[in-house]
């Protein structure tokens, strides 16, 4: 179930508020200019589709996003427990950083936490299966994938280039939950 937790920056064990609700989420994220959506294929989609399949099912979407805010290229991305690089993928993004572009994902499948450290709160975000979240340039946050990843995403980007993660140096990422798998 998808779920925003909020937190003060300074207590990573008591809740300032918790959402599981698509709106509310959406609607609390929206406060500091963090967008999540839920979007529905137009086709079905099976556990074997391709790439290409898995695009034309959220063409409209992608579309939409791209006329909208000016994206350039998108992709999709799928990590699973027997990808010979889990482990090194998982480390890379459990710190703290910062993109020069947005970050935009949707879920086709499995979970991912999004944790965003904005001003003196932090927001952790489980996306699952049709969440869209869209970190904007310069937040800092962090993102597991659980020790067992298990996801296929979309990705979309504002340079042909894709983001680069540029590292805050911070340890608050070590202070707060990670993926539960």
């Amino acid at each position: 179930m998808s779920r925003l937790t909020i937190y003060s920056e300074n207590n990573p064990q008591t809740p300032l508020a918790s959402y599981s609700d698509g709106e509310a989420i959406a609607t609390e994220l929206a406060k500091v200019n963090v967008s999540f959506e839920r979007w529905q294929a137009n086709s079905e989609i099976t556990n074997d589709a391709d790439n290409d399949a898995i695009i034309a099912a959220y063409r409209q979407d992608i579309e939409r996003l791209i006329q909208t805010s000016g994206y350039q290229t998108f992709d999709v991305i799928t990590i699973d427990e027997n990808h010979p690089q889990k482990t090194e993928l998982r480390q890379k993004f459990l710190a703290e950083h910062i993109h020069d572009d947005d970050e935009i994902r949707f879920f086709i499948k499995g979970k991912g936490l999004f944790t965003l450290h904005i001003d003196d709160k932090v927001y952790e975000i489980i996306c699952e299966q049709n969440d869209l979240i869209n970190v904007p340039v310069g937040t800092r946050h962090w993102f597991d994938m659980g020790a067992n990843p298990n996801f296929t995403c979309i990705r979309l980007f504002d340079t042909p280039a894709g983001w680069v993660a540029k590292f805050t140096g911070s340890d608050i990422a070590e202070k707060f939950s990670c993926l539960a798998t």
